[in-house]
């Protein structure tokens, strides 16, 4: 499972958080689902995920690569006109170069998670080179929004047991892959985009994008507008987790009273004897 992104350079230099979150925008909408009980559940264990298991219409937009200067605030004035709240895996020299916009995402509502400082393959990085991607984007995303990152996508997918165990373990953090990808930054047009993602929606589907694309912006609208028109609700990664249905058993039927009783001369035949 493999996407690619062009990276932008970015300015690496620190800038103060500046003004409250508060402040930038007015109150985000409300959420566009609602839990699906408020029974309160043990803590989880970190793990990998592509999908949630739920029989309910709910799927998690989710946007990689940004902040972008000037798409990602684009996209969150779409978002927030439709009342939708998305997940962003933001790269950390991003976060770092435009510390306002990822401000913006947190107060109006998105989550925020981590997709490494400058946007390798995990895979092939030795151990301090990678703890490192990991590490200083969970500080950046924490310095410039005051939350602590809880979800990490490996940048293209790819992913070990190794950086599995350090992701999960050391770092407690969920591994989020998706179950869809339109392979917009293969820049396809956004009718192709929408048609891609709307297609592959499923109910518990966690849908790719990349908020560094004109062509996903531009996709946006029409692409919730038809998500919407098939029943689907829009969540956070955290959100659909939260509403993961468990695998229910199988159901056995009860034997018949006879065959219960563990008399032979009480059963019937078999048809072949009949």
């Amino acid at each position: 499972m493999v996407s690619a992104c062009a990276q932008e350079k970015s300015d690496l230099s620190m800038r103060a958080p500046g003004a409250a979150a508060a402040e930038l925008h007015p109150p985000s909408p409300s959420l566009s689902v609602t839990p699906y009980n408020s029974t309160p559940r043990p803590p989880r264990v970190p793990s990998q995920f592509n999908s949630v298991r739920t029989s309910r219409r709910i799927i998690a937009l989710t946007f990689d690569d940004g902040p972008h200067p000037e798409l990602t605030p684009k996209l969150l004035d779409i978002l927030r006109q439709q009342g939708i709240r998305a997940t962003f895996f933001v790269v950390g020299r991003n976060v770092d170069a435009h510390p306002e916009i990822a401000r913006r995402i947190v107060a109006e509502g998105h989550e925020i998670a981590n997709h490494s400082w400058s946007h390798p393959d995990l895979t092939k990085l030795g151990e301090q080179a990678m703890r490192r991607e990991v590490e200083d984007t969970s500080a950046a995303i924490e310095r410039a929004t005051g939350r602590r990152v809880t979800k990490m996508r490996p940048p293209y997918g790819a992913i070990n047991q190794r950086i599995r165990e350090v992701l999960t373990k050391d770092h407690n953090l969920d591994v989020v892959l998706w179950s869809v990808d339109p392979l917009d930054w293969r820049k396809p047009g956004p009718s192709v985009v929408t048609q891609r993602l709307v297609d592959g929606a499923t109910p518990g589907g966690i849908l790719l994008a990349h908020d560094i694309q004109a062509g996903t912006i531009e996709a946006m609208p029409e692409t919730i507008a038809q998500l919407k028109a098939k029943g689907y609700s829009f969540a956070t990664v955290s959100q659909l987790l939260a509403m993961r249905e468990e695998a229910r058993p199988p159901v056995v039927a009860d034997a018949p009273a006879a065959a219960q009783s563990g008399n032979a001369a009480d059963q019937e035949a078999p048809a072949a004897a009949r």
